[in-house]
């Protein structure tokens, strides 16, 4: 099976915030967005930069996966962002405002041109109704060894700035948008983490969301406080019941008399080789958190 890495939480930190992130690295979210674009007031993004940099450098994040959102090419600050990330290599540079797979070419082009590492992957945000219109286009170029893709994440405020789509409760407007870049995801191989709740005193509201999201097929939610990463974790994690009957199923394709069945009978129903694959995948990532928790905090 292929490596798994969680991403059930992915907390947006403002760059500028000295103090968050210090803090990031206590954190038991399993991605950080360290934020050079949204959250950093133009005036403050030069030494944002330098702090990211700087805590990037310092290291100490323990086994949380760090993503640094930079600005926009086609602004000020874009091709300085770009650079000094590049060179401080985190394991992911978020692209805002991704419309077309030629920009997404652009960045890839632009990282190897800065040397950046290999390993540093590139996610984009999926946030304007072009994303949506060409989502697959956008997500295929995960197949360009140049490009990185490795990720959407979907940022529905902006999408609601630009439809003029009311965000209600429910989330009925932005469904059709979220599952088709689902979708086009999962069909080029990619994870795709879902939009933030803006309700920072309604939980409920937050859990309506992960769960939505969670049945939808996301692989995590992007978060802005650090209060709402204990729900996401949950939610986001295999329960112990779906973990049990993930096993059951594994182990029961495992059998001899079994390696060339395409359905079984198992516990009165019919079982077929895709949820044996289905079931390899719950027990990969209830393994991977597992692994996560039980190493160091930082």
């Amino acid at each position: 099976m292929t490596d798994i890495r969680p991403r059930r939480s992915a907390l947006y930190m403002p760059g500028s915030n000295a103090r968050a992130l210090e803090k990031a690295r206590t954190l038991p979210a399993d991605v950080l967005i360290l934020d050079l674009e949204d959250a950093v007031a133009p005036d403050a993004k030069a030494e944002a930069r330098a702090q990211v940099c700087a805590a990037l450098g310092q290291g100490g994040f323990g086994p949380r996966e760090v993503a640094v959102r930079v600005n926009a090419l086609d602004t000020p600050w874009g091709e300085d962002d770009l650079a000094a990330v590049a060179a401080a290599a985190p394991d992911a540079i978020l692209v805002p405002k991704v419309s077309s797979p030629e920009a997404l070419a652009a960045i890839g082009l632009r990282l190897r041109r800065l040397r950046a590492p290999e390993r540093v992957r590139v996610w984009a945000m999926i946030e304007t109704a072009q994303a949506i219109l060409r989502a697959d286009a956008i997500a295929g170029t995960a197949h360009d060894v140049d490009a990185r893709l490795a990720c959407f994440v979907l940022g529905l405020n902006d999408l609601a700035r630009e439809t003029r789509a009311r965000q209600v409760p429910g989330r009925a407007p932005m469904l059709p948008w979220m599952m088709t870049a689902l979708a086009a995801a999962r069909a080029n191989g990619i994870d795709i983490l879902d939009g933030v709740c803006n309700d920072l005193s309604d939980t409920a509201a937050l859990r309506a969301e992960c769960l939505q999201a969670r049945d939808g097929g996301f692989d995590g939610k992007t978060l802005i406080h650090p209060n709402q990463i204990a729900t996401a974790n949950e939610v986001f994690s295999p329960s112990a019941e779906e973990v049990s009957e993930a096993r059951l199923i594994a182990e029961a394709f495992d059998k001899p008399e079994n390696a060339k069945k395409g359905a079984i009978a198992l516990g009165g129903r019919m079982v077929e080789r895709l949820h044996a694959e289905m079931a390899r995948r719950v027990l990969g990532l209830a393994e991977a958190i597992e692994a996560r928790q039980a190493g160091p905090s930082s």
